[in-house]
This record gives C-alpha cells, sequence and structure tokens, in this order.
C-alpha cells in the first residue's frame, strides 16, 4: 500500500514525525506540506521532511491522496473547511488530535459531505519538546493509535487508515470519540494537570529553588511530562475538561485517604491502613505494561 502524496498540515514534531516514517517505510512517494509558520516549514524542507512547500492548506491537498492535519485541535473546524472544495473524493484524511468527540464536531462542521472520508486518529507518542527539528521516523514505531471513526465514517477509509498506521509499525485499535476521550482523562491528561499542578506547587513556596537542586530521577521521571508545550496543553485541557474534571474528582479521593491513613498512623501508631493503600498502587503499578507514551 502507498500513496502518492501526502498533504502534510502542520510542519511540527507529530507532523513532520509522520512525514519522516512514510516516507523511510515507503508509504507515500512525495510531501507537500504546510504551516503557519513560514520558519517551521522552512526547516521541514531544510531537513527533507516535506519535498515542497506549499502557501495554503488547501494548495497542499491539492493533488494529494493522503491528508494529515497535525495542528492544535482548536484549528481543525477552519482548516478542515478550507481544504473542503480541494479534497478528491478518494483522499484520506486524519488528524492526530489527543481529544476526539471536539475533533468530530469540528470535522463534521468543516468537511460536511466529505466527512466520510475523515478518520479521527490519535497515535499514542510525543515528547516535551515541540517543533519539527525534533522529529523522528521512529517516533510511531511499536505505538498505539486509536482510530475513532463515527456512523459517517465509510470503512473503506477507515481500512486504508488502519493499514497505513500498521505498516508503520503501530498497534491499531479502534473506539468511539466519547471512549476515548474518557480513557485518555484518566491516563494522560489528568496526569499532566497534576504535573503542572505540582510543579507550580513548588515554585510557589519561598525554598522551591533550594527543594528543586535536591531532585533526583524519581522527580524527574514524576514531573517529566510538565515541560509539555503549554499551548497544546490548554487546549486539551479545554477541550477534555468535563471528563478531566470527573477523573480528578477520583484522584482526590484517593489523595485523601492517604492524607487519612497518614493523620491516623501518626495519631495512633497504626499504620496498617497506609500500607494497604501504598501495596494497592504499588501492585497495580508494577503489573502495569508500559508500551508507549501517552499523549
Amino acid at each position: 500500500m502507498s500513496f502518492q502524496q501526502l498533504g502534510l498540515i502542520g510542519c511540527g514534531l507529530m507532523g513532520g514525525s509522520f512525514a519522516l516514517a512514510a516516507k523511510r517505510a515507503g508509504l507515500v512517494q512525495k510531501v507537500v506540506g504546510f504551516s503557519p509558520s513560514f520558519s517551521s516549514v522552512q526547516k521541514a524542507l531544510d531537513m527533507g521532511v516535506i519535498d515542497e512547500a506549499a502557501k495554503s492548506a488547501a494548495q497542499a491537498v491539492q493533488g494529494s491522496d493522503l491528508v494529515l492535519l497535525a495542528l492544535p485541535v482548536a484549528a481543525t473546524q477552519a482548516t478542515l473547511a478550507l481544504i473542503r472544495p480541494a479534497l478528491d473524493s478518494s483522499t484520506l484524511v486524519m488528524d492526530v488530535g489527543s481529544t476526539k468527540t471536539d475533533v468530530v464536531q469540528a470535522a463534521q462542521a468543516g468537511l460536511q459531505d466529505r466527512m466520510g472520508q475523515f478518520v479521527p486518529a490519535h497515535p499514542i507518542a510525543g515528547k516535551e519538546v515541540s517543533g519539527v527539528q525534533f522529529a523522528d521516523a521512529h517516533l510511531y514505531a511499536q505505538q498505539q493509535v486509536i482510530l475513532t471513526p463515527v456512523e459517517a465514517t465509510q470503512a473503506a477509509f477507515v481500512q486504508r487508515a488502519h493499514n497505513l498506521w500498521s505498516a508503520l509499525g503501530c498497534q491499531v485499535k479502534l473506539m468511539s470519540p466519547q471512549d476515548h476521550d474518557a480513557a485518555f482523562a484518566a491516563v494522560s491528561h489528568l496526569p499532566h494537570l497534576l504535573a503542572f499542578a505540582f510543579m507550580n506547587s513548588l515554585s510557589a513556596q519561598a525554598q522551591g529553588p533550594d527543594f528543586l537542586a535536591l531532585a533526583g530521577p524519581g522527580f524527574r521521571d514524576f514531573t517529566r511530562i510538565a515541560a509539555s508545550e503549554p499551548h497544546m496543553w490548554r487546549d486539551i485541557l479545554m477541550a477534555n475538561a468535563q471528563e478531566v474534571l470527573a477523573q480528578s474528582q477520583h484522584f482526590q479521593q484517593q489523595l485523601q485517604a492517604l492524607e487519612l491513613a497518614l493523620n491516623q498512623a501518626l495519631s495512633t501508631g497504626q499504620s496498617e491502613a497506609l500500607m494497604k493503600l501504598i501495596e494497592q498502587a504499588s501492585t497495580q503499578r508494577a503489573g502495569l505494561a508500559m508500551g508507549s507514551k501517552a499523549s
């Protein structure tokens, strides 16, 4: 399976990595790229990520039998509406957004009668850095990709998307947009929120810099995702706010349970309840297979 031309809209880390991976695997013959940032397009050209620069999103789509949106999710509807007139009826259109319910709604409004060609996708991969200069042809290898087709999505396009991601070495799974957003609020979006809050809790303390100077590997592991791109994560958290807030309630209940057990241990000398909660978490984490980075 191969495509003649990839129209890449968004020449950053995710889009650039996809282009490099697809070219490396021989899945696309040519990549035409567009980005609102001229410097990103120039870097992509210089790196060989794209073969040709387009002056607009619509121009990138012209002649493309594969289109990938790698833009902030908030730009989805406007971008799809712009490219819709240039789409061929056989062109597969995908995105790489971290939320899916809002993306589907945006696609329905932007693509209208072309909605059947759109297969929402979320590759579970990423880095804490952004920009095409960090693009990596191996970023998606052996990672999960979630496809969230809806009733209007044509089965033939879902199959093509499935085959494409599989050919890139990905493990492909299908979910509904709603189930996707609920799941990733739990395993990705809330952890980012907590990492942001934890770093802010330290910086707000007078001794914060002194504490940070003593941080070791465990601290770096725990807070790694706090360095993620702020604009992107603002959009993700806003787009999936209800599910994130629901997961936050679950987290607060467990934090309160641990605090209660700790207070009980201090006041009574009985630490069984605290030990039980720690063991429960330790056992669950030890048995968890971690095959990819959530994003």
